[in-house]
């Protein structure tokens, strides 16, 4: 009544504005929440980039978008993978295309990209899912800068390349959505992986300073703090990885939910208690990843011992089970259950 009075308008007479209001909001000042809306689905027609599409995480979320209505541009370096991907997309009823495309190579990615803009007109969406990890201590390191270069140029500088590509054209439109599959460790800082987790912390601080520069070109930025996923870049640690890991069908789910909502960012619980442990308890979480570095030490493979596969395997020798005992029932009280869904995630 106070903000009104004065204006010669009625409380009623405002009410009856608001729907309308809300429309022109909806419309004008807020693009993305009219795609969320749309009745045919929010990814339904739209033109989707993602690289590192030949396996793990990239191929899942590519037959992932494809279901939901995108025209998925699929680029790698393997292009007999990528050519089995596209085929499964198509007998599905999907839309997808390959492209044979090394992101560490500036003159590739522009080809590419001018390619599918000149065949495609519009690129919609970029999925930064192209990665390469190594699991070494440095102490193993020291000899080999060119591992952490290697790195970089694939997870940081591979993922800039796309972006400076897209650019020109998202700011002519008006419109376009980065989605940057980082790692979990760049919250935990998981020892062994001092390439990997800086490439991944050097990229997602260039979406922060990038986004709040492109805000009013409505060029949107979210950062994926993906936990383990099982996936080939994993299997050379084997039993080594600390964590238990979860599906590439999973983590394409959380690539999906970045796509629709467009959040700045997605965590899972496990990265968000690192965070808070550091933040709070900084000696006591160096200690406990200290900790974990004594107890899952370099693959063999790291420390340069290549096994003798000519020799024949011994059977493993097989101890008698002991009699399975019934797990005790744990009743969670209420209060708590709400409290862990404040924070959604993977792993309550």
């Amino acid at each position: 009544d106070e903000a009104l009075r004065g204006t010669g308008i009625s409380v009623p007479k405002f009410a009856s504005y608001a729907p309308a209001l809300w429309r022109y909001w909806a419309q004008h000042l807020d693009p993305d929440r009219a795609r969320r809306d749309d009745p045919a689905g929010p990814l339904v027609g739209k033109h989707v980039i993602i690289t590192g599409a030949s396996s793990g995480i990239g191929r899942a979320a590519a037959i992932a978008v494809a279901a939901r209505g995108a025209t998925v541009f699929a680029l790698a370096r393997n292009a007999e993978a990528l050519d089995d991907l596209i085929a499964e997309i198509r007998a599905a009823g999907g839309d997808a295309h390959a492209f044979t495309c090394d992101v560490t190579d500036s003159a590739a990615v522009e080809h590419t990209v001018k390619d599918i803009l000149g065949r495609f007109d519009h690129v919609d969406y970029l999925v930064n899912n192209a990665g390469r990890s190594i699991r070494r201590s440095v102490a193993a390191s020291t000899d080999r800068l060119h591992d952490y270069e290697r790195v970089m140029a694939v997870n940081y500088f591979g993922s800039v390349r796309m972006v400076l590509a897209l650019l020109p054209h998202w700011r002519e439109r008006r419109f376009g959505h980065v989605v940057n599959v980082s790692s979990a460790g760049v919250q935990a800082n998981n020892p062994r992986y001092s390439a990997y987790i800086p490439s991944k912390a050097a990229l997602d601080a260039f979406a922060e300073v990038v986004g709040t520069e492109t805000l009013s070109d409505h060029i949107t930025f979210t950062n994926i703090h993906m936990p383990l996923v099982r996936t080939p870049m994993i299997a050379p640690s084997g039993r080594l990885n600390p964590a238990p890991a979860i599906s590439a069908e999973h983590a394409a789910a959380m690539v999906v939910r970045a796509l629709v909502d467009k959040p700045a960012r997605i965590d899972t619980p496990i990265g968000t208690l690192a965070d808070v442990g550091m933040y709070f308890t900084p000696k006591l979480a160096r200690r406990v990843l200290h900790q974990l570095y004594l107890g899952f030490p370099d693959s063999a493979a790291a420390r340069g011992i290549t096994q003798d596969r000519s020799r024949p395997r011994q059977a493993p020798v097989r101890r008698p089970k002991r009699p399975s005992r019934p797990m005790p029932s744990v009743r969670v009280p209420g209060p708590v259950k709400r409290a862990a869904r404040l924070l959604p995630g993977l792993h309550w």
